[in-house]
């Protein structure tokens, strides 16, 4: 806005909009509905995930080993075998989510059958939606791809549970090939490189057409797409407290269409504290890379980690990204399954040196908080620590990592509405205290 044209809007934005924090004691309000203890405050229940890493005890919150199950299934088991005749999950994963049920042979053809058929993209929609006025971030296009999507749905305000169902399944179908064609239409408009436009192969799973619409040669081994698969199993769903799930049964709650409530899930998403910490993880393990120039070495390493915490280095929050979790204390499942599977793609590998440096700022960190700060707290290492790392060695670009995350979590925000139509019942809508106690007397305009 023009300097000459800002009316004093932004003179007191600070002050309108602070809240003396003695009115949260005051009022017992549970900020970011979170319990004086850390734990979350139940908004609801739900028979699709448990997301375990304490115990309460005598009214105690009391650390425990990480624990995530689907609609039942802990999570290891649903990530199959390492064999290499293993296949691919996500799909089985999205049927388990959607249908309450792991799939039959037949089932998971006819599933995968019907993501195939909606890979097509309508008559128009890459160069009229994609390719104009393409926006510089893949989750806002993302966004809008969703929004656009429901004027090209004939029943778009139908509320059966078969619409419901077809929509799930024609947004997890295509929400991969948007989200790389989205990549290449901005690295075409904002870097003046190549439009690559790849058709998708039939029969390929959610990973194998990730990779081989993304790649210009198409080409890719077993093992980076089986990776692939098992980051977007991870993906998939983490219970009904997250923030876009939240934010998508909230929606879902005030009879709005699908396509309007998984677009806000994607807004949420995008979030540096939600889905983009990815990316906040990353560039605190470059900085770590660039100035600790012995990465086999503990005292360095915990020498720079300990700066960080001390808010002399990166971002001055204090903050060890990819280290501590809302609900895991001891570990997080996600983090052990991909920190085991990280390590072997990249023995004897360039990225083994990394690999072993973040396992050290892993083991290193909770000591250092300690040291510095002088208390004890259950932390444990985070998806994040690894999942930036396993797209990177994929080669997959910084700017679709969280993207891609989108594209798993579609299945699990699709699970959640589900519920919510079916047994919410009442819109979700929480109380707010005013603190404005004093009444201000009105005056006309020309007496102000």
């Amino acid at each position: 806005m023009d300097n000459e044209h800002q009316f004093n809007l932004y003179d007191n934005f600070a002050r309108v909009n602070s809240i003396d924090p003695k009115w949260y004691r005051e009022y017992d309000v549970k900020r970011g509905l979170r319990n004086a203890d850390g734990s979350g405050v139940i908004a609801g229940v739900t028979n699709i995930s448990n997301v375990h890493g304490y115990v309460m005890s005598d009214g105690d919150k009391r650390p425990d080993e990480g624990r995530l199950t689907l609609r039942g299934y802990d999570i290891y088991d649903l990530i199959g075998n390492d064999g290499p005749d293993r296949r691919f999950n996500f799909e089985e994963v999205a049927y388990l989510l959607l249908t309450g049920d792991l799939p039959t042979r037949s089932q998971l053809d006819d599933f995968v059958a019907a993501i195939d058929a909606w890979r097509d993209l309508p008559d128009g929609f890459t160069a009229s939606i994609i390719m104009k006025q393409t926006p510089p971030h893949i989750m806002n296009a993302l966004q809008r791809s969703v929004l656009l999507l429901y004027g090209y749905d004939e029943h778009a305000e139908d509320r059966s549970y078969e619409h419901e169902i077809e929509t799930s399944i024609q947004l997890i179908s295509r929400m991969p090939r948007i989200a790389v064609l989205t990549y290449y239409a901005i690295r075409a408009r904002f870097f003046h490189d190549s439009m690559i436009m790849h058709r998708f192969i039939p029969g390929q799973s959610t990973a194998e057409t990730f990779l081989s619409m993304l790649r210009p040669d198409r080409q890719f081994t077993p093992e980076e797409a089986r990776l692939l698969d098992i980051m977007l199993c991870l993906h998939a769903e983490h219970g009904g407290g997250n923030n876009s799930t939240f934010v998508c049964r909230t929606i879902s709650s005030s009879d709005t269409d699908p396509y309007a409530a998984y677009a806000g899930a994607i807004g949420s998403l995008k979030g540096r504290k939600h889905g983009g910490a990815n990316h906040q993880v990353r560039e605190m393990q470059a900085e770590i890379k660039e100035n600790v120039k012995d990465w086999e070495n503990d005292d360095e390493i915990a020498g720079y980690l300990a700066k960080i915490v001390r808010k002399e280095a990166y971002d001055h929050t204090g903050l060890v990204y990819g280290m501590g979790h809302a609900v895991y204390t001891k570990s997080d499942p996600r983090a052990v399954i991909l920190k085991r599977y990280a390590g072997e793609l990249a023995k004897d590998t360039e990225f083994e040196r990394e690999f072993n440096l973040l396992t050290a700022i892993e083991r290193l960190s909770p000591e250092v908080i300690l040291d510095v700060k002088g208390t004890k707290k259950d932390m444990c290492a985070n998806v994040d620590m690894y999942s930036g790392f396993v797209y990177s060695m994929l080669g997959i670009p910084d700017s679709l990592f969280t993207p891609l995350f989108c594209c798993a979590r579609m299945a699990g925000w699709s699970a959640h509405r589900f519920e919510e139509l079916v047994s919410g019942k009442r819109i979700i809508r929480p109380a707010y205290k005013s603190t404005r106690l004093e009444e201000r007397v009105y005056q006309p305009i020309d007496e102000r």
